[in-house]
């Protein structure tokens, strides 16, 4: 394919924003050479600035589950706009977008409504140390909430340990109160809790694991989560900015039999657009300021443009779900990854749930990050590469996800497959 446009863009835009991108996922570093500028979307197709045409499996990492363009999200929008881009003021979009959040997940009984996941997640810690009068905060290495400062930290060779930043930018002193278990690990969950019950305000985790690829909890270690917090006093909090109206119409929460005292949501809660939120027990989030004393703002928050988006997207959802189809393409996908590798001898596995999926190099199915790390990445950049030249845009890291849209077809999945026999064949 020729690609000059986006090598011409992707050159100035080096001079002008650090790395040449505006978010580092974006960067093509786990998988070598430059990213594609892209002009244009609809439905399940990207089409990039030299009018090259790619089968979309990122979706905006996550957030375009109707596909790209869709008329009724598309239509709210330019309602919206054409009423105002913003006021810095309620709307009623505001009450409209909280309270199909509120129908749809039943253990949040109120929401606030903030303009990313990042900020989702900050907030829930926030509220959650300001609820228990506690300091300290437990999550699990390979789990990403977000470029927080106190979540920015990795997991030592103990089984679990203090966190230790690995971000330059991040004090010692920021990420101190931050403890690092292993994802899937119920007896190092309980030797924390052992050692450190009465200091931690909250636990944060991804339900289903979207940033180490796609990992899935155990229900003994689903059942510890909620056991031991209840027991010690401490927060669960569960991060759904990716599983969100994802996985299921009620989140990973659903699927998974989970009642987190707080959640957080992000992508397609906005259709694309920009928005956050965090939710979960009414006395719980009654302690945010104007209610309660614990502090939090945004002056983009709810904004309208975004509300409009997220509210048609999650009505479609509601209304005409698409996730039995949904789960029926990703079954017919994966399974037609799996064979296509064994056909070309290539040792792999994969990890799926509704429509997000991983294929792992590896020939164990990962369960926490120290397996997960385990895949070969070198030869997960040479098959981006190959399914990038037959048309097909994969995540850009061997640790994302993909997802299926409902703009997809039984045929754009057989299509699919036959670029991944192609792929797997060059790689053998």
């Amino acid at each position: 394919m020729n690609r000059t446009q986006s090598q011409q863009i992707f050159a100035r835009a080096k001079e002008l924003i650090p790395g040449g991108v505006n978010s580092p996922a974006r960067a093509f570093g786990a998988v070598g050479g430059e990213p594609i500028v892209f002009d244009r979307a609809t439905g399940p197709y990207l089409f990039d600035v030299d009018g090259n045409r790619y089968l979309d499996y990122i979706g905006s990492w996550g957030p375009m589950i109707l596909g790209h363009q869709h008329p009724a999200v598309l239509a709210a929008v330019r309602e919206a706009i054409e009423r105002a881009f913003s006021f810095g003021a309620p709307t009623p979009g505001e009450n409209q977008l909280a309270e199909l959040i509120v129908e749809a997940v039943p253990s949040i009984e109120m929401v606030r409504l903030v303009s990313s996941g990042t900020e989702a997640t900050m907030s829930a810690l926030r509220l959650a140390r300001g609820f228990t009068g506690r300091d300290r905060i437990v999550k699990f290495a390979g789990n990403y909430h977000g470029h927080v400062d106190s979540l920015l930290v990795a997991a030592g060779s103990s089984a679990a340990t203090l966190g230790v930043p690995n971000s330059p930018g991040v004090t010692a002193g920021t990420a101190q109160d931050t403890i690092v278990c292993r994802y899937n690990d119920p007896t190092d969950l309980e030797r924390t809790f052992a050692a450190e019950g009465s200091q931690i305000a909250a636990v944060i985790f991804e339900p289903v694991v979207g940033n180490m690829g796609c990992v899935v909890p155990t229900p003994e270690f689903l059942a510890a989560l909620r056991n031991l917090t209840r027991q010690h006093g401490a927060l669960l909090i569960c991060d759904e900015v990716m599983t969100g109206f994802r996985v299921a119409y009620g989140g990973a929460q659903s699927l998974l039999g989970i009642e987190p005292d707080l959640t957080t949501l992000g992508k397609i809660i906005g259709g694309g657009m920009p928005v956050g939120a965090y939710g979960g027990r009414r006395e719980i989030m009654q302690h945010i300021l104007p209610a309660g004393k614990v502090f939090q703002a945004g002056t983009l928050s709810g904004n309208p443009v975004a509300t409009a988006a997220g509210i048609a997207t999650l009505r479609e959802l509601r209304d005409r779900p698409p996730y039995a189809r949904l789960e029926e393409l990703s079954a017919r996908l994966e399974l037609g990854l799996v064979q296509s590798a064994r056909e070309a001898g290539i040792a792999c596995t994969t990890t799926r749930v509704g429509s997000m999926l991983t294929l792992f190099f590896s020939a164990t199915r990962p369960t926490d990050w120290t397996t997960a790390s385990q895949s070969d990445t070198s030869r997960y950049a040479r098959y981006f590469w190959a399914m990038l030249d037959r048309g097909i845009y994969l995540p850009c890291s061997q640790y994302e996800a993909l997802f299926v849209s409902a703009a997809h077809t039984p045929e754009l999945i057989d299509e699919t497959i036959a670029a991944a026999k192609e792929s797997f064949a060059k790689l053998s």
